[in-house]
């Protein structure tokens, strides 16, 4: 049995696998299906010395094949450095919930969001969030030379704010307080004789689906998904249940949207920044999709819902775990002279990054105005400051985007259907416009099956990324295509650092030396995606961190994927540990 086999328990995954004569000693390593952190590293005398032992928590094939595949990579060259390692599979859901709201992990293997400007970086690593639920800071990561670099690019602009980004890229790849792996192409399926117009929008936003042309006199866009849950919540501040796809962008409008990297005018017919202040233009008479205007009323709240879903009804606030970063840079929002239309922005940002706030969907007071109050969940002991804002399935959903709520059944489909009194429908609005009458997402939990249904004209994109192992397979079919997307999110490795000893950055590096990221992107990905050193887009990305056959700052410990195991171990030496009978020892 090899290595990876051993970590997993299943040969027919990835067959012929047996790489490492070095990890033969590895047979040991087990997979834990349930939630319990293993009992040895609980702390009964300080003087005791054991064997480290670890849980790398990730998804199952079914939710992300890539990520099952990293997590059992890093068990096997953990297992030869002399840890313990053993591999914690949860659902999606169950994934997110323990990473980003409960904080119950070791260290994680999964797909960041990512952005296409580095201000995510604020939250994500933002030691003011330490101890939030969210992708705000799950590493639960301070480090307060970091936390100046984050402030400083966020409130400066031009070549200031170019030399901050660079010297905070600098100062994380010397911590990493995670390990960024790689980051993915995106490739979805598509039927070009039933449409034109598939490449002029991103498919994981609301531009991907507005401003396409039916073929045939089509009204029906059918998309086939290969993720459950937006047919099971559509609501857009529950972070579990939220990922790359574009369903919250079609059900609700923010106040610009994204294309190419670029802030554009979307709900705003306009704005302006100044000396701290964003002016913004709504459009006038636009509606809910139950009819009620929306004004700047309902702007305000929605700053004021993202800052505090309680209202200011708790002891403190309690933010939502979604649009965290975005909203925190609005420090008042309050309508311009009294006007319905008009609004200003107090914000605590240069302009680039300003203008990121008017990316939230804009939400209905008249309908989350009664949410913003303790959730009660039967059977369930819901922590104090959690609201129903938070745990509501939000179905139906009212927003006021360019497609309304039609019908879903859990785990089958969600339909939507065209809002006729969309703002881009009207004569004189040069912007991408729903040109069909309905939207059926339906649910298939394989890549393989969607690439079917689309070959087979049962649908017309996929809208879901499909993994990279079926791409190499993908057969030529008349009236298809393969769409690339220039992709933002990015693979990477989180340590929880309020656990010992992952808060410790010298183990942080030994453990990324022991990652091979060209192999893996060639193993894991088929080459469908780019190892990389820094967690930003390539135009971010300083030259003394671009990728030149490996990692500029955490070298690879071997080579051409074969680990150097004396190597490895050397570096978890030079990080202070020690090894006894070849296992690496933690004083507990």
């Amino acid at each position: 049995m090899t290595a990876r086999e051993a970590v997993s328990g299943d040969t027919s995954v990835e067959r012929g696998y047996s790489r490492r004569a070095v990890l033969a000693g590895t047979a040991g390593l087990t997979a834990a299906t349930g939630g319990c952190v293993r009992q040895v590293r609980t702390v009964v005398n300080r003087n005791d010395v054991d064997q480290l032992s670890l849980t790398i928590t990730t998804v199952p094939a079914d939710g992300d094949r890539e990520s099952i595949r990293i997590a059992r990579e890093i068990a096997a060259v953990l297992e030869a450095a002399g840890v313990d390692a053993s591999i914690e599979m949860r659902s999606n859901e169950e994934f997110l919930r323990a990473i980003l709201i409960n904080h119950d992990f070791d260290l994680y293997v999964g797909r960041h969001p990512g952005g296409t400007d580095p201000d995510f970086l604020y939250e994500a690593l933002h030691s003011l969030y330490a101890e939030e639920s969210g992708w705000q800071n799950p590493f639960g990561y301070a480090n307060l030379r970091i936390d100046e670099l984050l402030e400083e690019q966020r409130r400066t602009d031009g070549d200031e704010r170019e030399a901050a980004v660079e010297e905070l890229l600098e100062e994380v790849a010397r911590e990493q307080p995670f390990v960024p792996i790689c980051i993915p192409e995106e490739h979805r399926m598509v039927r070009t004789d039933r449409f034109d117009g598939w490449e002029e929008g991103h498919l994981a936003t609301r531009l991907g689906y507005l401003g396409l042309t039916p073929r045939g006199g089509t009204d029906r866009l059918r998309a086939v998904h290969t993720d459950a849950r937006p047919s099971e919540n559509v609501n857009p501040l529950t972070v579990e249940y939220r990922d790359h796809d574009p369903v919250i962008g079609l059900l609700y409008d923010s106040l610009a949207t994204e294309r190419d990297g670029e802030l554009e005018p979307w709900l705003a017919e306009d704005w302006k920044f100044e000396d701290g202040t964003l002016r913004v233009e709504l459009r006038e008479g636009c509606r809910f999709h139950d009819g009620e205007a929306l004004t700047a009323d309902d702007v305000v709240f929605t700053y004021d819902l993202l800052r505090d879903t309680e209202l200011g009804g708790g002891e403190s606030p309690s933010p939502p775990p979604q649009y965290r970063g975005p909203a925190a840079i609005v420090e008042g929002a309050e309508k311009r002279d009294g006007r319905d239309y008009e609004l200003e922005f107090s914000v605590d940002a240069g302009g680039a990054v300003a203008e990121r706030a008017l990316t939230v969907p804009i939400l209905p007071e008249h309908v989350w105005s009664e949410r913003a109050t303790p959730a009660t969940v039967p059977g369930v002991r819901v922590a104090g400051g959690t609201t129903e804002a938070i745990t509501t399935d939000n179905v139906p959903p009212i927003g006021s985007g360019p497609f309304r709520f039609g019908s879903r059944t859990e785990r089958e489909h969600l339909t939507l259907e065209r809002f006729e009194d969309h703002f881009t429908l009207r004569n004189g609005v040069d912007l991408p416009e729903p040109t069909v009458d309905e939207v059926r997402i339906q649910i298939d939990p394989r890549s393989t099956s969607a690439i079917e249904l689309v070959s087979t004209d049962s649908a017309d994109v996929t809208s879901s990324t499909l993994e990279t192992y079926v791409l190499d397979d993908v057969e030529s079919v008349e009236g298809t295509d393969l769409v690339e997307s220039p992709s933002w999110t990015f693979y990477h490795v989180g340590f929880n650092t309020r656990r010992a000893p992952f808060g410790n950055p010298r183990f942080r590096r030994a453990v990324a030396s022991l990652l091979d990221k060209e192999w893996l992107v060639q193993d894991v990905f088929h080459g469908y995606a780019r190892p990389t050193a820094t967690p930003v887009t390539d135009e971010w990305t300083p030259d003394d961190l671009a990728w030149a056959g490996e990692d500029p700052e955490v070298p690879f410990s071997g080579t051409d994927g074969e680990l150097d195991v004396e190597a490895a171990r050397k570096a978890f030496e030079d990080a202070g540990f020690q090894y006894d009978d070849g296992t690496l020892r933690v004083r507990r």
